[in-house]
C-alpha cells in the first residue's frame, strides 16, 4: 500500500479584541461540505507557512492579518488524503470580511467553539487553542 502524501494547510485562529474566534463553514462544493473551519489553505511550493497564511485569508476572506504565535501542529488522515494543519495565532489588520469560498462565518466566544460541527483535522487544533489559554 502506497503511503499518502501529507499535504501542509495553514490555519488562522483570528482573534478579535473581545477575545472571539473567527471560524467559517466550509461551502456546500466543497470537500467536507458545511463543516466549520479555522480559515487557511495549501502551501504552494516555495511559500512558507505565514506566506500561505496570509495569502490564503487575503484570497479567501479579503482580510489583511497580523501573524502570532504558532501553535502545535496536527496531522490528520482523511480517508482519501492527509493534511499537516499548521495553526497561527492572528488578527485581523485591515478589511472587511468577504467570503470569496465559504457559506457562512461567526465571531465566537472560546467556550461556543466546542459545539461547532467542526471537519475532523480542526478539532486537535481547537483542542490545543483551548488549552492554550486555558479553557
Amino acid at each position: 500500500m502506497q503511503e499518502k502524501r501529507v499535504i501542509p494547510v495553514t490555519c488562522a485562529i483570528l482573534v478579535d479584541a473581545g477575545r472571539r474566534v473567527l471560524v467559517t463553514q466550509r461551502s456546500s462544493l466543497m470537500k467536507l461540505p458545511l463543516k466549520w473551519e479555522f480559515p487557511g489553505g495549501k502551501m504552494e511550493r516555495g511559500e512558507g507557512p505565514e506566506e500561505c497564511l496570509a495569502r490564503e485569508i487575503r484570497e479567501e476572506l479579503g482580510l489583511e492579518i497580523y501573524i502570532g504565535k504558532r501553535l502545535a501542529s496536527s496531522v490528520h488522515h482523511y480517508p482519501d488524503f492527509s493534511i499537516e494543519l499548521i495553526p497561527f495565532i492572528c488578527e485581523v489588520r485591515s478589511g472587511r470580511i468577504v467570503l470569496n469560498e465559504h457559506a457562512a462565518y461567526l465571531w465566537m466566544n472560546a467556550d461556543e467553539l466546542p459545539g461547532l460541527d467542526w471537519a475532523e483535522a480542526d478539532v486537535p487544533v481547537l483542542r490545543h487553542y483551548l488549552e492554550f489559554i486555558g479553557k
